[in-house]
């Protein structure tokens, strides 16, 4: 049963759209799905995540902080200066361009461990970045968005530092436990954790998307492409500073993907409570769906591909005696 789950899971890009789809052609059905919802499936999608790990993997990571500070500096730089200048250069109107700013001055989500744990990344790094970033979000992100468009937003570290702790911190832990102290139940979830991470994954994009249609509809092509773009420079450079700093491709897809993807939920929410136009908030409603597209499409690609690393190794056992 094993290879079938598998099989599943690096079918995440069609779940993504199928998911999507139906939630755009009848997004009541999902309308429940929100919330504390999308809080517990995170959670316990890193419980799942968490099993696989060992605390000695983080010791490594710790030991080698080098990647860290690539990931974490481009999510705070990368981003916003990709942010800023898509929203002029399309000439947005006013509300679209903050809320495009606001979702690129947010920390890594965490949906980007997700798509690490799926493409064979470096999950332990990607955690502790995404961890890293929403921790430095409670100054990084407001401080970005004041000096980009010229207006404050307001962030409650302690919501933040609670949330991270709750869908992170905790479930990893305690994953990491039950592989130590359990290991024959832990090796039972491994089998079904990619999956049943694939699948919550894609309900909560498509409950997002499903909600914010009618908002999707009226923003226009042209802020479709800004997020879409924005998400693409993130990939990209994140990729390619990360090789260049470190020689591996492991850590070049875990960065990657921890810059190219964003907590769009900090985002709406921030965009929300801050902003008197409810405009501002759309940009955080596509960024779901496109991040998670591109993530999934990259997670695929990147499972069936055997990372340099490793493949060295096959040759140097090749010609072992």
């Amino acid at each position: 049963m094993a290879p079938l789950f598998e099989k599943a899971a690096l079918l995440f890009p069609l779940w993504v759209i199928c998911g999507v789809t139906f939630s755009w052609f009848f997004p009541s059905v999902l309308h429940g799905f929100k919330g504390p919802w999308i809080t517990y499936s995170l959670g316990l999608t890193m419980l799942g995540m968490g099993i696989s790990l060992r605390t000695e993997d983080f010791t490594r990571v710790f030991k080698a902080p080098k990647p860290i500070l690539i990931g974490v500096i481009g999510q705070y730089t990368i981003m916003p200066l990709t942010g800023w200048f898509l929203g002029n250069f399309f000439q947005l109107p006013a509300p679209l361009a903050v809320g495009i700013i606001v979702v690129s001055c947010c920390p890594g989500g965490v949906a980007s461990n997700v798509v690490s744990f799926l493409a064979r990344g470096d999950l332990a790094l990607s955690v502790t970045m995404t961890a890293i970033s929403t921790v430095l979000s409670v100054i990084m992100t407001p401080l970005l968005t004041l000096f980009l468009v010229g207006n404050s937003v307001g962030a409650n570290a302690s919501g933040l530092f609670f949330d991270t702790v709750q869908v992170v911190i905790l479930p990893v832990i305690l994953g990491i436990l039950l592989n130590r102290y359990t290991p024959r139940f832990a090796e039972k979830v491994k089998i079904v954790s990619p999956l049943i991470a694939v699948i919550l994954i894609t309900l909560i994009v498509a409950s997002i998307i499903g909600s914010g249609k009618e908002a999707v509809i009226s923003s226009g092509l042209h802020l479709i492409s800004s997020v879409f773009l924005l998400h693409i420079s993130g990939y990209f450079f994140g990729y390619w500073a990360a090789y260049f700093g470190t020689k591996s491709f492991v850590v070049a897809r875990t960065v990657s993907i921890e810059v190219g993807m964003q907590n769009s939920g900090l985002g709406a929410v921030l965009s929300r409570n801050n902003f008197s136009d409810p405009l501002v908030a759309i940009p955080a409603a596509i960024s779901s769906f496109v991040h998670s597209l591109i993530g999934s499409v990259l997670a695929g690609i990147w499972r069936r591909s055997i990372p340099q690393e490793e493949r060295e190794k096959s040759l140097i056992s090749a010609d072992l005696p």
